[in-house]
Parts: C-alpha cells; structure tokens; sequence
C-alpha cells in the first residue's frame, strides 16, 4: 500500500455496530486518516473496541452530531420497524447514513484505480452467485477480491489496480446506505417477500434492490433474473444494458438453461451436469447470472465452464456431507423460509425431509404442490408441532424428534425403510430456538453425519 494513503484525512465517521463488519471497518477508516468515534448498544463490543485502541462514545449524545457520515451496521434499523437513536441524530443533522462498501469504493478511486465492481443482490442465490463469480474470476487467473454480505467486511479488502475486480454481495440493507457507488455489473437474481418489517412493504423492499444499478450508464451491465415476475417489470428504463438470465427459459441477448446446458445465443457454455455443487433450476440461473457477470469482464467460455465444474460451492447450501449405505445426507440449513425450502425439494425427486425451528409466517402451506416429493420429514423445534399438524392434513408420514440429533438417525432409519436415497436438511426455519444461527445448525448436522460415517 502506498505511503501515506490518507483517503478519509479530515473527516469525523461515526460508526454504530462494532460486529462483523463494524470493528474491521473502524480499524481501516483509523488507518485511512479518518477520526472516528465507535459505539455499540453492547457492552462487550464497546470494551473489545476500546482495548483495540479505538476512541469509544456514543455519538447520538454528541451536540450536533459534528460527522461526515454515520457507518451504521447493516443489522441496526435507521427507519423502520424503529429508528436507532445514532440515525434518528444523523438525519437531523443532514448527515448521510453509509454502508462500509460505500466507503470502500471513495478508497479505491482515490487511490486512484479503475477497478471494477460487480454488486449481487436478490433474496435467494446471492453467496453462491458472489462465491461462482469469484471463484471464476480467481481460477482464471484476475485480480479479484470478494465480501460484502458475504465473507469479509468490504473495508477489509485489498486495494487493487486497474485491473481488479471487487465482487460484493449486497444486502437490501447495505443497498439502501450507497451514495457514489457504481456497480460495473449490477446482478439482482430474485424477489420474494423477506424482511418486509425493515422496508415496510414488498414495494419497499424492492425500491431497495433496485439500488444495485444506481449511477449506471449504457457502459455497465444489468443481468435481472427473470424466473419470477419481477425481472421483467424491472428491465425497462434501466440506464445499463439489460441482460436477461433463466435457468429454465431461453432469453433473448441472456443466458439461460436449457435443461441442464448453460448457453447464450452464441452457443453452448457449460454442461450443468458436471456441477455437483449446483443443483437445481435455481441454481441455473444462478451460473447464468455468474456466467454473464464472467463474460462481460472478458472471461473465455472455456474458463467458465471449466470453472463451474470444479466450483465446491458453499457451506449450507444444498452442501452434500456424506453418504451412508448409498443415502446422501444434504446440509441445506441456510434455507430459513419456505421459500428456500422449496428450491431444494425441487432438486430432488425423493427425499427425507428434517425441517423445523423457529418458524416463518406461512410455516410449511406453501410447499404444499411438493408433500410428494417427501417420503418422510422428521421434524425439530418449535416449529415441530405445527409442522406435523400440517404434514399429517397432506398425508405426509412424519415423527418428531425434537432435536437435530434425535433427527438425523431417525431420517437415516426412514430412509432405510422407504428406499430413499437424500436426506435433506432444509429446515424452513430460523435457527434461533436450538443454535445460535443456521452455520452453526449445518455445523452440527456435518459433525454428526461424519461421526456416524465412522461407525457404519
């Protein structure tokens, strides 16, 4: 890094949620020149703050609100369902409310470089559409840092030349906190309906998505998913080119799926079938998006699917753990809602099923068109009860087990019994009830399925 790289020299940032992001992006903005004042409503984030030498306050009680800009954590409302006292103070005093990728981006101009960045939103499919474009653009050798939503804060990344590329995920709450940040490629896969209590309504939440293609001009690139309806309904009036993505229907000037061949106009990409670790339309459309994000920064055909067929995919999602007597045991913990329940069950034509947790408004009814594809389900958490009364309304053959543990011999026992060959954690839950979040739910079903290996 250069000598001296002061980007931020003279300017006051408060910053409000020392997590994940908050306290790496206080390091680098102290280290970029910035005087900056950390807070968090926890008392051991503020003592861990202070101990790292970090100037420690609360800025809402600060006359005036004297900053340049609020960094608020992704995670900290500064509207609704409440406003966060730091925000409510920000407002009043004409002070812009930021995401760390904003700021990311005022660094890497001023440094000064011409990197690229590619920004991926939607409800579904972000990490791993992030996680394949990253991994494509790495395995072919380019300059290439990712973060944002998911992995490292986007202020923990590296500066990089002209040449570079910064691949972010981009959450509807970092969306709605940008400024000046250019997204090069703006990808937005999907839309259902999630955290409505943070955006008011479904309206809401897609005015913030739409954020990912803010500042784009006719240079840039907009791939818009159009497996549901609201791909369509974005397309028109966008400044970019528009290029439309399926995995299951072909797209004029996209990239689409048929079956399970990836290919544009110009012809065949990628055999789908090589990628294990990308089941499922969804995930089609997914490698669609990835592989118009990839084409776009110059990438050949043959590094994409090359690079798609060795992508190892991610932990949580549809992440397969082992095999026992030919029964493949799924980890598919990050689906919390039953909407990402059901881009599972429709990978598969036979399953048994460990769902359960703290439940989502709607519980399991929405599956409902795909109860045949589940031989049993073995049910845990709160959720359990209300699942079985479901289930058993359909005809479902279920038991409840209660716990992951009691769950996970049970469906291999069922699996057994009814010649299935998956056993799918999708639990169309939060976690909250048993564990302290959904990668510590898979981390469990891992464990246990490989200790169980080992004794068959």
């Amino acid at each position: 890094m250069k000598q001296n790289f002061l980007p931020f020299s003279g300017q006051r940032i408060a910053i409000v949620g020392l997590g994940r992001a908050g306290l790496p992006s206080a390091r680098r903005l102290v280290e970029w020149g910035a005087e900056v004042l950390c807070w968090d409503d926890g008392e051991a984030a503020r003592k861990g703050a202070a101990e790292a030498g970090l100037k420690v306050g609360n800025p809402a009680l600060v006359p005036g609100f004297p900053f340049d800009a609020l960094l608020l954590s992704p995670g900290i409302p500064h509207t609704l369902p409440r406003v966060h006292p730091a925000a409510a103070a920000a407002k009043a005093a004409g002070v812009p409310v930021l995401c760390d990728a904003e700021l990311l981006f005022r660094a890497v101009r001023a440094w000064p470089s011409q990197a690229r960045f590619v920004g991926i939103t939607g409800t579904n499919g972000k990490s791993t559409t992030t996680a394949l474009i990253h991994h494509l653009l790495k395995r072919a050798g380019r300059a290439v840092e990712v973060g944002g939503n998911l992995g490292p804060a986007a202020l923990g990344l590296r500066l990089l030349g002209d040449d570079g590329v910064y691949v972010l995920e981009m959450s509807s709450y970092m969306l709605e906190r940008l400024d000046r940040l250019h997204f090069n490629i703006g990808i937005l896969l999907n839309l259902s309906p999630d955290h409505l209590d943070r955006h008011g309504d479904m309206d809401g939440y897609a005015a913030a998505k739409l954020h990912v293609f803010d500042h784009q001009d006719a240079g840039d690139i907009a791939v818009l998913g159009m497996d549901d309806d609201w791909g369509a309904r974005f397309a028109a009036g966008r400044g970019a080119k528009v290029v439309p993505v399926s995995g299951q229907t072909a797209q004029k000037g996209g990239v689409w799926a048929e079956g399970r061949i990836l290919r544009d106009e110009a012809g065949i990409i990628a055999d789908l079938d090589t990628a294990r670790a990308l089941p499922g339309s969804h995930n089609a459309q997914n490698a669609a998006a990835a592989a118009a994000a990839a084409l776009a920064l110059g990438l050949t055909r043959q590094e994409i699917a090359e690079g798609i067929a060795d992508f190892p995919g991610l932990p949580h999602r549809q992440e397969a753990v082992g095999t026992i007597d030919g029964i493949a045991f799924v980890n598919d913990s990050k689906a919390t809602n039953a909407d990402s329940t059901e881009r599972a069950l429709l990978s598969y034509d036979r399953v048994v099923l460990i769902a359960g947790g703290v439940p989502k408004a709607g519980g399991l009814t929405p599956l409902a068109p795909l109860f045949p594809r589940i031989a049993h389900a073995v049910l845990i958490g709160q959720a359990a009860e209300d699942f079985a009364a479901t289930l058993a309304a359909h005809g479902v053959a279920h038991d409840i087990a209660g716990t992951l543990g009691a769950a996970i011999p049970a469906a291999l026992a069922a699996a057994r019994a009814t010649g299935t060959k998956v056993v799918l954690l999708s639990p169309a839950c939060a976690s909250f009830d048993q564990f302290t979040g959904f990668d510590a739910r898979g981390d469990a079903f891992r464990a246990q399925v490989a200790s169980m290996m080992e004794t068959v």
